[in-house]
């Protein structure tokens, strides 16, 4: 077995002691993994004709050795594989890959030092000189990530996921770094796991029961090439919708960075949100990675099988771009697809995450040239993965090459989805669109028209008005058209259909009608979110009124735009307080969250524990021209009966109330017309109405009342 050093910064000594032994090693498990007597390494590359290991000390831009793996002893198919005996377990390493260039499909470069695919972390180290890099680029500082072999030995104790059924779920979409980077988060270490840490009392608190984690798989966050033309700043890619890794955490949200250290912090946080009774449900990005489209950089999967990694034309080597992102992952292929599978395995079983929601996952079920499948085998085997069964699963059920898969995403009777149409309709709905009081009615009972047809219940709809992608909530009903001009693409990106209203004036005002108009339109989202059917997710923030200036896409804002400002929990009180309650509220009844549909044949949904009214008993009006409908849900046992009405009409009506069943009264819990703390009441002391047939509803409002 040869070995080849390259000028080392620290002595090979350092990590290799004088007895160390190359042996054959074995092929699985793939990566890096600890063994008494050192480290196995292990590696896919089918088309590969030259394999070798690239061992550096922590932090050194030199290697201090590399081991050349002969096919003839250390590969068994297409795995290439040794251990390393004797090799201290704090390396880190890299691989370098030669083989076939003569056809579009491959990309090998043996210049370059590439990312195992299964290492559980990655660092980040300066190389360049003024001669050339272990990567073969000339002389000039850059960036360059290595794996690292981890030894992540973590003392959980009892935790383990919490299996909350996905019925009873309040889930609250967050950034890591922007929930806690601003400087009036007032925690220790922020815009970090550990930072995070530092705010679970507040996220208990508020009620909801899951946080689900933009990308924290290490993504490239500085290859973005503009500037904010308003300030000249550099642009990042911070939302982490940007894969370099699928296994391991990103070490720049971890407050330590010592080698791997990044690893079991965030086994730390997700322990400590299962103490507070809350799961942890990450956003996966399968769908694309950073290397691009074919002028992008050769990091890891492009240098290893790019004709399997990717949809890659054969002829000319053109990626198919289903992502938008300049390149589509081979999903389907059998190595990718395990490659996925173990990625979900590991961080179940060994990160204790609760569930998984997928971007743009309608690309896991497009085949090998693109087409669309009609049983995708990846999303089949991940709703049947054994290891997977009590996980919970979100389908974003759309791509970016116009598939759009809401309702009928295939689901083997486990996939949830972000339900798109629920967002669209009740931001219709609430600006006073015509029309939309059927639809209405469908999205407040779980949307039977989309998930009862494929047998699926009203708990696979994530119901959302708000995400990342898009209006905060404030933003919504504070500007018509999104004002993206700081992302330096002259306005030209996110989405131009918002179904958001202003109120009268673009932007920020002074008028306190408008004011006062927006807050409880924002109130008024909250309500119907928090009283439908199906499993409502809050974009963080919301609750208490963050701004990101009408731009819809703040994709690329790593500062102030994004952070979350933590004074506006004073500002807004009382916009955090209506929040809190209706969660509470939720979380408290069953017939808020029903594990199967009403319908019992009718076309609105109406069956045994619902009725539909208007301004008339039992008279809903469901004319275009409506703008206003009233939903009596009949309550069991101890639960009480609950009556909404919606209202989105510019005039008030008076609507006449059924009778409460057993005896029992009405009391008013929310009217988001009446002034703060009015609005909402704790629900032990919402008052009785003193006319228990008739209320008036004003403009713009939503109604809520108790049967007690």
């Amino acid at each position: 077995m040869s070995i080849t050093q390259k000028q080392p910064v620290q002595s090979p000594l350092n990590v290799i002691t004088s007895e160390f032994e190359i042996t054959r090693g074995h092929p699985t498990p793939l990566g890096a993994s600890i063994r008494r007597d050192g480290v196995n390494f292990a590696l896919f590359s089918k088309n590969a004709t030259s394999v070798a290991l690239v061992i550096f000390s922590p932090g050194s831009p030199q290697p201090v050795g590399e081991f050349f793996l002969d096919p003839r002893y250390n590969r068994t198919g297409d795995i290439w594989h040794l251990l390393v005996k004797n090799l201290d377990s704090r390396v880190e390493y890299g691989w370098r890959v030669d083989g076939p260039n003569e056809t579009a499909l491959h990309r090998f470069d043996a210049g370059r030092i590439l990312i195992d695919p299964h290492a559980r972390a990655l660092s980040i180290v300066s190389i360049g000189t003024e001669e050339s890099s272990p990567e073969g680029v000339p002389g000039g500082l850059m960036r360059a990530r290595r794996s690292c072999v981890v030894d992540d030995d973590f003392d959980w104790g009892l935790d383990q996921p919490l299996n909350r059924h996905l019925a009873d779920s309040v889930i609250y979409e967050l950034h890591v770094r922007g929930f806690t980077r601003h400087s009036s988060s007032g925690v220790a270490k922020p815009g970090t796991f550990s930072g995070l840490i530092e705010k679970i009392p507040y996220i208990r608190d508020l009620g909801v029961t899951a946080v689900e984690l933009m990308p924290i798989t290490e993504f490239e966050e500085l290859d973005n090439p503009r500037e904010n033309p308003l300030t000249g700043k550099a642009l990042k890619n911070y939302w982490g919708y940007h894969p370099i890794n699928f296994f391991s955490p990103h070490a720049g949200y971890a407050a330590d960075t010592s080698h791997g250290a990044q690893v079991n912090e965030f086994k730390a946080m997700v322990k400590a949100f299962h103490e507070a009774g809350i799961e942890v449900i990450l956003d996966m990005v399968f769908n694309h990675t950073a290397e691009g489209n074919e002028s992008g950089p050769t990091l890891s999967f492009r240098g290893l099988d790019n004709g399997i990694y990717y949809i890659v034309d054969p002829e000319t080597g053109a990626y198919h771009n289903y992502s938008g992102c300049g390149n589509t992952m081979n999903c389907n292929h059998p190595i990718v697809r395990n490659m996925i599978l173990s990625a979900l395995r590991y961080w179940v079983t060994e990160m204790h995450v609760d569930g998984f929601r997928f971007d743009l996952a309608s690309i896991l079920g497009r085949g090998g040239d693109g087409s669309v499948l009609r049983n995708p085998p990846l999303v089949e085997r991940i709703a049947a993965d054994p290891f997977l069964a009590k996980t919970k699963l979100i389908a974003e059920a759309w791509d970016a090459a116009g598939l759009y898969q809401v309702g009928t995403f295939p689901d083997f009777g486990r996939w949830a989805e972000w339900n798109g149409k629920f967002r669209d309709d009740v931001r219709r709905f609430v600006k006073g669109d015509e029309g939309m009081v059927p639809i209405l009615a469908t999205r407040l009972t779980g949307s039977a028209d989309l998930y009862e047809p494929s047998g699926r219940a009203p708990f696979h709809s994530i119901n959302f008005v708000t995400s990342h992608d898009g209006f905060s909530l404030a933003d919504l009903v504070s500007y018509n058209e999104k004002h993206n001009e700081a992302n330096g693409e002259d306005n030209r990106d996110g989405d131009w259909t918002n179904n958001s209203w202003n109120c009268g004036e673009e932007g920020p005002t002074s008028t306190v009608e408008i004011q006062r108009l927006r807050r409880q339109q924002q109130k008024n989202f909250a309500a119907l979110l928090l009283l439908s059917q199906g499993p409502p997710m809050i974009l963080a923030g919301d609750e208490i009124g963050r701004s990101q200036q009408g731009n819809n896409n703040a994709y690329c804002h790593d500062n102030e735009l994004s952070w979350l400002d933590w004074d506006l929990l004073v500002e807004n009180g009382d916009l955090h307080r209506f929040f809190k309650l209706l969660i509470h509220f939720r979380t408290k009844y069953t017939l808020l969250r029903r594990r199967r549909f009403y319908n019992d044949g009718d076309e609105h949904g109406a069956g045994p524990g619902i009725a539909w009214h208007g301004t008339s008993r039992n008279e809903p009006d469901w004319s275009p021209h409506s703008r206003s409908l009233a939903m009596h849900l009949f309550g069991s046992g101890a639960e009480p009966d609950l009556y909404v009405i919606a209202n989105s009409h510019w005039e008030e009506h008076a609507f006449e109330l059924s009778r409460c069943a057993g005896g029992r009264r009405w009391h008013r819990f929310v009217d988001t017309s009446l002034p703060s703390p009015r609005e909402i009441c704790a629900e032990d002391e919402a008052p009785v109405l003193e006319n228990q047939s008739r209320y008036v509803v004003r403009a713009r409002s939503v109604v809520t009342l108790i049967g007690r």
